[in-house]
């Protein structure tokens, strides 16, 4: 058992309450006082997440960012978060703490507690952890499983910056610092979200690669996704960029954005795209489940190797 897919796959026999959704959610969406509870985790680990010489400042924002996002794919308001550090130096402690206040305050959230421990050897990887807790909207939390044939599949957000920032980071080139804020300190989509979740029928964030969360998406509703690669957005930092690219480069690193994680737009599938609150864009359709989970520019794929990020024993960023 070296991957994360199957790992998943054996806690699913652990996981038998509802609030779990099977884990096939990015949250667990619980019942609570005839409210819903939206709950979710993360964690970043040194090496895997995030370089070993990143500035403390940038984890805990990412760390923050990434929690939140999960909420946006809920539509869900932010109640609060909780922390879980391994202690640096001194100087690591209080850039980390600053940034976190930072990142919280930008969110409307607080801190409701945690628990630090101590890391033991030096060189051992440093890992944080943290809980968020939302409320869920009035409407319901969208889950991965209410994609119908007939729907249209959007992206709210873009896809692709955080790649080309953290190509950009291991050059160490600072052309273009958006798109390696990109990476260092991604946005998660709360308010877009929020106001998405009354128009949805299925909703997710991309944060493991477009095709690989699109693949979750159709597995988890049992639907084929048809999506045409040319109509997925690209901030013009990144099209300014392939455009400088021979047509051909330019081809090759577009079909890797595709594949690459860390952008957090919302993926989403809703019977009236044209009634949209927030601006989104169409980059295909659901159709009834064919011999796989997506229909890529006409070519169909069967399996989610290749697609996107999925952790495995010995993941390390290089």
């Amino acid at each position: 058992m070296r991957d994360e897919t199957a790992f998943i796959d054996a806690l699913r026999a652990l996981a038998q309450h509802p609030a779990a959704r099977n884990l096939r959610d990015d949250a667990a969406v619980l019942p609570f006082a005839g409210q819903q509870l939206v709950l979710t985790h993360d964690m970043m680990v040194e090496g895997v997440h995030y370089l070993p010489d990143s500035d403390p400042a940038d984890i805990a924002w990412k760390l923050v960012a990434t929690n939140m996002s999960d909420l946006a794919a809920k539509g869900a308001r932010p109640l609060g978060v909780l922390l879980g550090y391994i202690l640096g130096n001194s100087a690591q402690d209080s850039a980390f703490a600053k940034a976190l206040g930072d990142a919280l305050s930008h969110y409307h959230v607080p801190l409701l507690g945690g628990d630090t421990v101590s890391g033991g050897r030096a060189d051992t990887p440093r890992s944080f952890g943290l809980t968020a807790i939302g409320e869920a909207p009035a409407c319901g939390a969208p889950s991965r499983q209410g994609a119908k044939p007939g729907d249209s599949l959007c992206l709210c957000g873009f896809v692709g910056d955080a790649m080309l920032g953290f190509e950009a980071l291991q050059r160490g080139e600072e052309s273009d610092p958006k798109l390696i804020q990109s990476f260092l300190r991604p946005h998660a989509l709360l308010q877009e979200g929020q106001k998405l979740a009354p128009f949805v029928s299925a909703m997710m964030d991309v944060s493991d690669g477009l095709l690989i969360d699109a693949y979750r998406l159709a597995e988890a509703s049992d639907v084929t996704v048809r999506i045409d690669s040319h109509a997925v957005p690209l901030s013009s930092q990144a099209a300014h960029m392939l455009g400088q690219l021979k047509q051909k480069d330019a081809h090759t690193k577009r079909k890797a954005m595709l594949r690459w994680g860390d952008d957090y737009a919302l993926l989403f599938t809703t019977a009236q795209p044209e009634n949209l609150p927030v601006e989104a864009v169409v980059i295909g359709e659901i159709i009834p489940r064919g011999d796989g989970p997506i229909l890529l520019d006409g070519q169909i794929i069967t399996d989610n190797s290749g697609l996107g990020y999925v952790h495995s024993c010995g993941d390390r960023q290089d």
